[in-house]
């Protein structure tokens, strides 16, 4: 029976305290209780005494099936399966035989008093719960050990096996209850922390695997990546090859496959490939190399949207320059694609500056080669009736290689002057390149500047940023120092030096050193660059640079700029104000102009004629002077007709 039972059996027996009494004790109360009131007690019904006869022996019959039904593999050894069958249904048999011989003791006392009922369902009980407890203690133990089918008494000794030194103790019977349950809840909390070490492990297993697949993933995936975008620099293999923690991260922030291999660094990312059924287009223009990367402007000097992307690989490949003329092929896109890159990338080199991109390699480097004084005159008479450049001959010779200002001020006719000197270039001199270069003019100037010049006009009006007015001054620039490493000869018409400088002066960052006027230290610094490239290349070659610079304006800045640059010239054209107010053109002031080491340009018949053409013009005013010099030139048809015509006047010194 099991302890709430036999409470509720002592608590009808009249027996107090059972709520604190061990299943021993509770066991030697009732037995006590039912000795002692046989003799005193209030026989009981025999129906009464004959039920709970029945209900204990059905309790023990069930306890008997239950081990005999029970699995063998749950509480016996493997090694001894017969041994424990066979103690069961002894044990069974034991129990129906001890049922049947208190029934008959029940009946043979007909008369017997309630005590004797009260003591053969205690000893009923008693035995029923021994056989129980017996019964589980063999099975926990067979469960346990495995070796226990040899011995005799098997609950007592299960019992002692599994309390160890409790063997002496009156309480077995509680105790092998106790160790039941603890058995049961040791079993029980082995099983959990078997599942959660299961579980655990499993989870752990799941999470490193998951783990690997990922890290087997990245790395499929960072090879995948690496293979489609080509070599890097150095640098970013070490970092994503390492394995660390900022590697895999930059790993998948690299977004840029396929887009035009824009990189910010290293050797700017691989260059296209191109498959069998791709339909080329060719194209044309001028490369500007930024910083990592580089375009081909195909509508231009300025940014347009059909330019072309070029990789820092393909630069350093062809050994291409800022400024070079290319020609070659971009690929089309196909029906229904929609290209995700903004530029068109480049995908075939054909010519560079009209060579072979492997003989363009062998050139030299402008900076390296010696500059000269101008040797080579450019004769700018071209007509009788143009007296502009017929003036610009006598009072200020030009030669290949001369660095020339045109300081003008404002209404002056500077720009009928440089159309003047344009036209005559393009009509004498058509071996030279012509380049005129307007920076911040007027929309209409540059319309005009279009129409009367045969030569490459390249402008930026005032309405665009500073920026576009810098960018097309030094790709303007750089274009004709590739032209004269090749050997050509280039003039650059530049328009005006002033305002390039006020350009310089807002686009670039503040050094924190201001002139007066507010410029900028550095600011003036890529204008002289740009005036210092003029000269007269060694061996062949040679860059012409004339520039206007603007004075009277009114403003220091500009003041402050015509300082800066008076003294780099090698040859000064000076305009005046007062001249050109009174309708005389070209309103040229002859006393400050001319030309440094005009000698060289001049053969010494004509250098004589001259000295005393100018002794001549010395002693009138500026305005006197020109007036002089246009009426006598109207007068004949040529410079060299005028200048023996002085000859003949003048007596020989």
């Amino acid at each position: 029976m099991l302890l709430p039972e036999l409470q509720s059996l002592a608590a009808s027996l009249g027996i107090s305290g059972t709520a604190r009494m061990r299943k021993g004790e509770l066991i030697s109360a009732i037995t006590e209780r039912q000795g002692g009131g046989a003799a005193t007690g209030t026989p009981r019904p025999r129906a009464e005494v004959a039920a709970a006869a029945a209900l204990a022996r059905e309790e023990v019959h069930a306890e008997v099936r239950e081990s005999g039904e029970r699995p063998e593999a749950e509480s016996r050894p493997a090694e001894q399966p017969a041994a424990g069958g066979t103690t069961g249904r002894a044990r069974g048999r034991r129990a129906r035989a001890a049922s049947e011989a208190s029934e008959a003791r029940a009946e043979a006392r007909p008369g017997g008093a309630e005590a004797g009922d009260r003591a053969e369902r205690g000893d009923r009980a008693e035995r029923g719960d021994r056989a129980e407890r017996g019964d589980r203690a063999e099975r926990g133990d067979r469960a346990e050990r495995g070796d226990r089918a040899e011995r005799g008494d098997r609950a007592e000794r299960g019992d002692r096996a599994e309390r160890g030194d409790r063997a002496e103790r009156g309480d077995r019977a509680e105790r092998g209850d106790r160790a039941e349950r603890g058995d049961r809840a040791e079993r029980g909390d082995r099983a959990e922390r078997g599942d959660r070490a299961e579980r655990g492990d499993r989870a752990e297993r799941g999470d490193r695997a998951e783990r690997g697949d990922r890290a087997e993933r990245g790395d499929r995936a960072e090879r995948g990546d690496r293979a489609e975008r080509g070599q890097r620099d150095n640098d970013g293999d070490e970092e994503n090859e390492g394995g660390g923690r900022r590697g895999r991260r930059s790993r998948f922030r690299d977004r840029r496959r396929g887009r035009g291999d824009r990189v910010d660094g290293g050797d700017g990312g691989r260059e296209p490939q191109v498959s069998e059924d791709d339909v080329l287009v060719p194209v044309a223009g001028i490369i500007d190399v930024l910083d990592n990367y580089a375009f081909v402007r195909t509508t231009g000097y300025l940014a347009g949207p059909n330019d072309v992307y070029v990789s820092m690989s393909q630069i350093k490949r062809y050994g291409l320059r800022r400024g070079d003329a290319i020609t070659g092929a971009v690929r089309a896109a196909r029906e229904g694609e929609q290209r995700r890159d903004k530029y068109n990338p480049l995908v075939r080199l054909d010519t560079i500056n009209g060579m072979e991109p492997e003989e363009a390699k062998r050139r030299p480097e402008f900076y390296r080669l010696t500059p000269l004084y101008p040797q080579e005159r450019l004769r700018l008479e071209s007509e009788p009736h143009i007296l502009t450049t017929r003036v610009i001959d006598l009072v200020m010779p030009i030669g290949k290689g001369q660095r020339a200002l045109i300081v003008s001020p404002p209404k002056a006719g500077k720009t009928m002057v440089l159309q003047a000197i344009a036209n005559a270039i393009t009509h004498n001199n058509p071996e030279c390149h012509l380049m005129v270069v307007l920076v911040d003019e007027r929309p209409e100037e540059v319309t005009d500047m279009q129409r009367s010049v045969k030569g490459e006009v390249i402008a930026a009006t005032f309405d665009r940023p500073p920026q576009d007015h810098t960018t097309v001054a030094e790709l303007a620039i750089e274009r004709a120092k590739r032209l004269v490493e090749l050997g050509h000869d280039v003039v650059v018409l530049l328009d005006s030096v002033t305002r390039l400088g006020r350009s310089y002066n807002l686009a670039a960052p503040a050094s924190g050193r201001i002139m007066s006027g507010g410029i900028d230290s550095t600011a003036l610094y890529p204008p002289k660059r740009f005036l210092g490239a003029a000269r007269n290349i060694e061996n062949g070659g040679s860059l012409t640079i004339l520039a206007t610079a603007l004075v009277e304006t009114g403003s220091m800045a500009d003041t402050v700029i015509f300082e800066e640059f008076k003294g780099t010239g090698n040859a000064e054209l000076k305009l005046d104000r007062k001249i050109a107010d009174k309708r005389t053109f070209p309103a040229i002031d002859i006393h400050p102009s001319g030309t440094r080491k005009e000698e060289i340009l001049l053969a010494p018949e004509e250098l004589a004629i001259v000295h005393k053409l100018r002794k001549v013009l010395h002693s009138l005013d500026s305005q006197a002077a020109l007036d002089l010099l246009l009426d006598r030139l109207k007068q004949s048809r040529t410079n060299i007709e005028f200048l023996m015509q002085i000859a003949k006047s003048t007596p020989g010194e």
